[in-house]
């Protein structure tokens, strides 16, 4: 069967619009919790291939999305490289914070894929396992967004340990970024080997950057990616979301080649219409607490997204992901209005 959210990518959208949601999988399904509950941490959860598997799947089944995104994270790439990665309740991740050359030393190459292997096998087990028209979507996070966590030892409200040591120590900080390319290239690479028919680069802190080094620390390391991505694979669509960026969208696009571009909460759809959909597929925008309060203002605003974009390419999503307090039926109530609007 034809796969409306792939087409839609590859510049040929039909006449429904395709939808899959940022964390569709999630705290706010029971069956997600029921699952995670069987698992002792988070990375362990992001490494067994069938509860991933199967949480991927659990919103498919109850909604009917057009797109299944892998459930792993972006500390995956981090962890991989030899870096510890944990995650505290109450808290979020925590990492051992690389604060100088000896940090960045422990990382390495030589063992990423067999430490990260699993995520593979979850494409696998997806690709097998989907129905024949939903498309699979594999992800990474974006270096400098990686980097922020990698150089924190955590999340961070203004990334200033990152920005710093991008100011005090570029050669390091540079290094940093070297490494995350390379290997998120080739974990994406191995994704769509493994199956993946699309992939998306997440760039959640980008909003934190002037304009200069926006250039040099998101929309470079994001081409060499892509670059690295279209030489092995050439067709498959890559997807940038770069949050929170602004009047730095079309930039980012023309520079980076991306197929398609997510629109977080706060972009105005007009401008987003007029500036950036005509260069690629754009993606998005609905705010994810609108589905929290669900009713007539979330179906009005989803119509809204709907008939401002429906002249171009565009995926229905959400301008960041679920939030865990999302009832359900207000999930399914969103999935019908979007399978309802024709363009």
């Amino acid at each position: 069967m034809p796969k409306l959210l792939l087409n839609t990518l590859q510049g040929n959208p039909g006449d429904r619009v395709p939808f899959w949601f940022m964390r569709q999988a999630g705290r706010y399904l029971p069956e997600y919790r029921e699952v995670r509950a069987t698992t002792r941490s988070f990375m362990e959860f992001c490494y067994s291939p069938d509860k991933a598997a199967e949480v991927t799947l659990q919103p498919i089944r109850r909604y009917g999305m057009d797109g299944a995104i892998l459930f792993a994270d972006i500390l995956v790439v981090p962890d991989g490289l030899g870096q510890k990665v944990w995650f505290e309740a109450g808290h979020g991740p925590k990492l051992d914070a690389i604060k100088d050359q000896a940090g960045f030393d422990k990382l390495s190459t030589n063992a990423f894929h067999d430490k990260v292997g699993n995520v593979y096998e979850t494409v696998r087990r997806l690709k097998a396992e989907l129905p024949s028209d939903v498309t699979l979507l594999g992800f990474a996070g974006a270096p400098w967004t990686v980097a922020t966590y990698m150089i924190e030892g955590t999340g961070s409200k203004d990334h200033a340990a990152a920005r710093q040591m991008g100011y005090g120590n570029p050669e390091l900080f540079q290094k940093i970024l070297d490494i995350l390319v390379d290997a998120t290239a080739e974990y994406l690479c191995a994704q769509i080997e493994a199956g993946a028919d699309a992939v998306q680069i997440f760039d959640s802190w980008s909003a934190a950057l002037p304009e200069t080094m926006f250039h040099k620390w998101v929309i470079e390391p994001t081409t060499a990616i892509v670059d690295k991505i279209r030489a092995k694979h050439k067709e498959v669509p890559i997807i940038g979301f770069p949050r929170l960026s602004g009047a730095m969208l079309p930039t980012f696009v023309e520079k980076t080649g991306v197929n398609a571009v997510s629109l977080d909460t706060g972009v105005p759809l007009e401008w987003a219409r007029d500036n950036v959909q005509n260069k690629v597929c754009v993606q998005g925008n609905l705010d994810p607490h609108l589905v929290v309060s669900g009713g007539e203002l979330m179906v009005d605003e989803a119509r809204r997204i709907l008939e401002t974009l429906k002249g171009g390419a565009h995926i229905f999503n959400l301008g960041h992901g679920f939030v865990p307090e999302t009832p359900p039926e207000h999930v399914a109530l969103l999935s019908q209005t979007i399978k309802n609007f024709r363009r």
